[in-house]
């Protein structure tokens, strides 16, 4: 087969993979090995490849080839998460442009549009992950909201309702007005924003006193039901039992008192809106307050903002300040940093706000996950150990999970109400069910199913993926099946730090209460991706590259060794193409040196000493390189993995193996070192191919003919064994007396294809082991051992071993004599101008310290040339 040039990835990649989906590579069912198990961290349905994705992918591939070369049965499953918000948005725009208001559709109708979409874009970041290589079981392939899987999470949701641990409450939530849903606290970030203080005047009622408040938010004042003092406030002891007026609206609000009220904070008097703060609300409750919701659901003001009813927070917020000024009310207006919290999906600022929400009692469920990832002999390993503090700070200071949001994408709440009251609901699976616990709830037979609605709501979108290890082999549905049992729990979780509470703490919490066990075995917690300028990586900033083009540019292979070349765990990447560039490089490097080996003519001839004791330390470099990175996998340091291989292969099988072996020009090479360089060869293909899948699988079916069984993909991992550490010191003190010879050579113009003479004197006492190697690669006519220093030879040191190559028929002495002189008659000029400026006092004391010492430094510099000059003149004469 005729071997290109050049390897081109671009012919490469698409012929494998394929290649390896016809043979059904990537798909595992249980059987008697052990298993390997990982589960995709989901990406959003809306989503396309971007750099976090190759990361994460390409570390999990690099896991699961390699588990599949050390004979276990390997599982990926990939999947994709129906992502709610994301989506629900994607659709409203899409709709949007075709002059269609999400509300004038019914709930089918709107999903049927979701639907379509999802069928359309929902596969596009999966089809993609291939292009990178990913060795995924697409046989297995999950969506959260496939028929089962919701049937799984609406299971889920009735078990634990019935056990009590889901409620419905009123409660303040996070509101997302432009996603018009509620958020978990998770979903919320909080950011720094230039704001205003605002001091409102209040007229106290029925005097001429007045009372001043402090406020970020202007526009709330509609809804203000009280204002607080803390009783022991001297400054505020005339208002108690009194009443204030509110100013625009004029409504009457009693002065009550309570010490929650900082008295060193602000004007110690606290306006009181328990519809929009949730300390307020905690107020109003103990107070017993009214409480006036003066927002609609996209944040607008509704008939209590009055002449505002439908203008937007913020417009309101200036146009009520230029109002109240008008009036008299504003005392001052101060700067202010505010922290805001926005939501995480939208980025909309959000509202709190009161609503009847669905929640998970976690305090409980919360135990055991704590357990298994905090014990001394914890179940669960998280990668780096840092992040156990931050598992252990969310996890300690649990809330309950608001699991409701107002949506229509997702799974729809199974709770079907069959009256007007807030309690007057069932929860069930279905229909059929749900009309039976009516009429037992109710005592009434005659209830119908077109008596009952079900709950509009949908669930959070973590509500199904706190499943994902356990719903993708069927668990809740079918707790027994085969998969389950040989798949549960999976092995290792490669995610971002940024999703362990939202997703990898609950998949934890979920493993106990469904399966009494852990989900996984270990947390792999990659960094962010960053430009080189530290910054993250994002679509707003335009500095996130095209993933797909810099596979176009650098070949698969490329990327996934320039991506890993710059990750360590959990630490944030800084990515920089040229890593990219030197994967592709690393690609030809190898290439390159199959090239060499076939290009070599075999014959039946004896096999130099040299190349026996080169397979030799070969061998052992193998083995100590094997057992580096079989612990960096152990501490999940891919990066160093993929370190140790890149220097083996490069600078010990490369720099230093070939030369070794490599035949006399136009010379045969014999069948024995072939043969042994061959399997060395495949040896590194193996140990290299879960990094650079495409270039070894290419390298490894160019060797020979190899059967759909022999493939590399299915190969054999190579075997540790003991290393031969006296072979690997013995040659690092050869390769320093190899090097010492090419300088000679390279200094004295010495042609390689001269052969000259060696002498050593062994104080050292060091091994001869390889001699035969020294006189190869030095093209030397033979090592001789000498007791006495050699006269008129060029000498160099390795440690306290003296080695000496005869001038005699080397090199033309007169000429090198010549021009030895003439480099030490300039360098003594050099050095008179030099001392001449330091011999000048004012130069010195003018001039600036660097410039002082760079001169000094010349001097010096200067001063030891002319010894080595000199003496290399006496060894001549």
């Amino acid at each position: 087969m005729q071997i290109p040039s050049k390897y081109d990835a671009s012919q490469v990649e698409g012929k494998w993979y394929d290649y390896w989906m016809k043979h059904n590579y990537f798909h595992s069912e249980p059987d008697e090995r052990e298993p390997y198990t990982i589960v995709i961290p989901p990406p959003n349905v809306t989503g396309v490849l971007h750099m976090g994705h190759m990361l994460n992918n390409t570390i999990q591939d690099v896991l699961i080839r390699r588990a599949r070369l050390q004979g276990k049965n390997a599982c990926w499953v990939p999947g994709t998460d129906h992502a709610s918000i994301a989506t629900e948005a994607k659709v409203v725009a899409k709709l949007k442009e075709q002059g269609i208001d999400k509300n004038d559709l019914s709930r089918d109708e709107f999903l049927k549009h979701a639907w379509d979409w999802t069928h359309e874009y929902g596969g596009v970041i999966l089809e993609q992950l291939k292009k990178l290589g990913c060795s995924c079981d697409w046989d297995r392939t999950k969506f959260t909201m496939d028929d089962d899987m919701s049937e799984a999470v609406i299971k889920v949701f009735v078990d634990l309702y019935e056990k009590g641990q889901i409620y419905r409450g009123y409660r303040m939530v996070n509101w997302d007005p432009e996603a018009k849903t509620t958020l978990s606290d998770e979903e919320v970030e909080y950011v720094e924003k230039q704001g205003k203080l605002y001091y409102v005047k209040y007229k106290v009622e029925g005097s001429n006193e007045a009372l001043t408040i402090a406020t970020t938010r202007p526009e709330t004042i509609l809804g203000d039901t009280a204002i607080c003092i803390n009783p022991n406030d001297e400054r505020h002891q005339n208002l108690k039992g009194k009443k204030a007026i509110v100013p625009i609206c004029n409504r009457v609000v009693p002065i009550i008192e309570d010490d929650y009220v900082d008295v060193e904070f602000g004007t110690g008097c606290l306006k009181v809106t328990p519809a929009h703060d949730e300390n307020d609300k905690a107020l109003g409750d103990k107070h017993n307050l009214e409480v006036v919701d003066i927002f609609n659901e996209d944040a607008t003001l509704n008939s209590f903002g009055m002449h505002y009813e439908g203008k937007d927070r913020f417009v309101v917020r200036k146009e009520i300040v230029k109002e109240l000024e008008e009036k008299g009310h504003i005392l001052k207006i101060e700067d202010y940093n505010n922290r805001v919290g926005i939501s995480e999906r939208t980025k909309a600022i959000i509202e709190p706000r009161l609503s009847d929400q669905w929640f998970l009692k976690m305090e409980d469920l919360a135990k055991p996950a704590i357990k298994a990832v905090l014990d001394k002999d914890a179940d669960i390993k998280l990668f780096p150990k840092k992040f156990e503090n931050t598992y252990r700070h969310w996890m300690e200071n649990i809330r309950d999970w608001n699991i409701s949001r107002q949506l229509l994408w997702g799974q729809q709440i199974p709770a079907y109400y069959y009256g007007d009251g807030k309690e007057d609901f069932v929860v069930a699976e279905n229909m059929d069910e749900a009309l039976q616990k009516a009429r037992v709830k109710t005592n009434n037979q005659q209830l119908t199913a077109s008596d009952l609605r079900q709950e509009t709501d949908a669930l959070d979108t973590w509500f199904s993926s706190w499943l994902w290890p356990i719903s993708v082999f069927d668990g809740i549905r079918n707790p027994e099946n085969k998969d389950i049992k040989y798949y549960y729990p999976t092995n290792d979780l490669v995610t971002g730090p940024d999703i362990l509470f939202f997703w990898v703490a609950r998949m934890i919490v979920a493993g106990y209460e469904y399966k009494n066990e852990k989900p996984f075995e270990n947390v792999y917690l990659t960094g962010l991706v960053r430009d080189k300028q530290r910054r993250k990586m994002s679509k707003s900033l335009g500095n996130s590259p095209d993933a797909l083009k810099l596979i176009e540019t650098y070949g698969a292979d490329g990327v996934r060794v320039g991506l890993l070349l710059s990750s360590a765990a959990g630490n944030d990447l800084m990515f920089d193409e040229a890593l990219c560039n030197q994967g592709k490089g690393y690609a030809n490097k190898i290439w390159n040196a199959f090239r060499l080996i076939n290009g070599w003519e075999v014959a039946e001839i004896e096999q130099p000493k040299s190349s026996i004791i080169a397979i030799e330390w070969f061998e052992a470099k193998f083995q100590k390189a094997l057992i580096e990175i079989e612990d960096h996998f152990s501490k999940y340091r891919l990066s160093d993995a993929l370190m140790s291989m890149y220097k083996l292969i490069y600078d010990d099988f490369c720099g230093w193996f070939l030369e070794m072996i490599k035949p006399a020009y136009q010379q045969p090479i014999d069948q024995k070192t072939y043969d042994a360089a061959i399997f060395i060869l495949e040896n590194n293909l193996k140990i290299l191919h879960p990094f650079m899948p495409f270039l070894t699988e290419e390298i490894w079916q160019h060797i020979t003919k190899r059967t759909p069984e022999e493939a590399l993909i299915v190969s054999k991992y190579p075997e540790a064994k003991p290393v031969n550490e006296v072979l690997i010191s013995e040659f690092d003190f050869a390769a320093e007396v190899i090097s010492g010879i090419r300088t000679i050579r390279k200094q004295k113009n010495i042609a390689f294809k001269d052969a000259i003479g060696f002498s050593v004197i062994n104080n050292e006492n060091a091994a001869k082991t390889f001699d035969a190697l020294i006189a190869k690669l030095g093209n030397l006519k033979a090592v001789d051992y000498v007791s006495e220093a050699v006269e008129g030879a060029l000498t160099f040191r390795v440690k306290s071993n003296e080695y000496f190559v005869p001038m005699a028929g080397t090199i033309d002495v007169e000429a090198e004599v010549k021009k030895l002189t003439e480099e030490l008659h300039y360098t003594q000029g050099f050095l008179k101008s030099v001392q001449k400026k330091l011999s000048n006092e004012r130069f010195v004391a003018g001039a600036p310290k660097q410039v002082v010492a760079s001169e000094k430094k010349k001097e010096a510099d200067a001063l030891a040339k002319i010894e080595t000059l000199k003496a290399s003149l006496a060894s001549l004469h």
